[in-house]
């Protein structure tokens, strides 16, 4: 049976950022509406959604952001290089842990990967510190099986502001628990790795995310430990948490729409190169089980299919999962915006005579 998601599963502690744990006032929880509706009967109050801002969390992101914003002015003004070097590493580390490991391979199930990679993952998926790799995939499916819709956490129809932080700023929208409940979580619950970082999240997380990488740089290479904590915590955790909000934000409202224009999620190249390849968000909407996320293979905008790649040839990552050609150029022949070019090869109708009189044929067929 799928989790309520009103209820935490056994041994998954509170959050951080998690909104008030409080229940609208209604009389049954799961009777909570869409906003502008009412229900009365003999049972239930009649309620009507308003939004309900969590001001704890409002005080400890104006922190993060205030905090970042001295760490950067200290990255270049008296940090030292290597400080400055650990806190893009980490940056790295836990960006993968967002993109490969609870994203591609957790909520995804695009791939499979072996105890060693996933252990790996989910140490990388604690140091960025978006909540525990259960609760992340659980939003991320309620994302896509309810996009831009009330039951979507961070429904992009709300603004930018919104889809960026807002929605960490207050209440859930009632029906992301109502609908939320049909929303299967059982492999996740079978995935000893998943259970024990959800378990051990609030020992696990302040270690990973805030103790060890302040206190590397002091310790190994003489960093102040106010350089250390504003430059390689602050500002590497807050950059890699806008990284990760640009994909909700900017990838739903700016860019080319190559295979499906019905849609509002876009192909985002300045998205893909801060969020390490997960900013091909329309591609990635139509088509959610390609461990890619993207259509090619370029690490230089995909980091993270890289990183998967390099895993699937030591044999930890397996069983990757892609789209065929003609799939693709079914699906944008059939809805895309018309922006898809140039990038089909040899078939492609817009490959210019010139190149095509020029290509060298290696050991060329003789029929026909």
């Amino acid at each position: 049976m799928a989790p309520n998601m009103t209820k935490r599963p056994v041994g998954a502690p509170s959050v951080l950022f998690n909104e008030d744990d409080t229940e609208p006032s209604v009389v049954d929880e799961g009777n909570q509406i869409a906003e502008g509706e009412t229900v009365e009967n003999n049972k239930y109050k009649p309620y009507r959604y308003q939004r309900q801002i969590v001001w704890r969390n409002v005080a400890l992101f104006v922190y993060l952001h205030i905090a970042a914003l001295y760490g950067a002015y200290l990255m270049f003004a008296s940090a030292k290089v290597a400080t400055s070097i650990w806190a893009i590493l980490l940056y790295q580390m836990s960006g993968l842990g967002i993109t490969a490991g609870a994203h591609r391979l957790w909520a995804h199930r695009s791939y499979k990967g072996k105890l060693p990679l996933r252990i790996i993952l989910m140490i990388f998926n604690t140091i960025a510190f978006e909540n525990h790799i259960y609760e992340w995939a659980r939003d991320h499916r309620m994302h896509h099986k309810y996009s831009e819709t009330n039951a979507d956490p961070h429904n992009a129809k709300r603004g930018f502001f919104f889809s960026h932080v807002g929605w960490l700023l207050c209440r859930k929208h009632p029906e992301i628990k109502e609908k939320g409940r049909g929303i299967d979580m059982s492999d996740l619950e079978r995935d000893p790795v998943v259970v024990f970082q959800m378990t051990y999240y609030l020992l696990l997380m302040p270690v990973l995310c805030f103790l060890i990488p302040t206190c590397v740089p002091v310790f190994l290479w003489g960093e102040t430990w106010s350089n250390s904590w504003f430059v390689a915590t602050m500002f590497r955790y807050t950059f890699t948490l806008n990284m990760t909000w640009l994909v909700n934000s900017a990838a739903h409202m700016w860019g080319d729409r190559p295979y499906d224009k019905f849609i509002n999620p876009s192909e985002n190249i300045g998205v893909a190169l801060g969020a390490l390849g997960e900013g091909w968000h329309n591609y990635h909407h139509v088509f959610p089980w390609d461990y890619k996320a993207a259509e090619l293979g370029n690490y230089r905008a995909n980091l993270t299919t890289g990183f998967i790649d390099f895993f699937s040839k030591v044999g930890w990552a397996y069983d990757l999962k892609t789209v065929s050609t003609d799939m693709i150029r079914k699906r944008v022949d059939r809805t895309g915006d018309g922006t898809h070019s140039s990038i089909w090869g040899w078939e492609d109708k817009e490959l210019s005579p010139e190149d095509r009189e020029e290509a060298v044929i290696i050991n060329r067929s003789l029929v026909g």
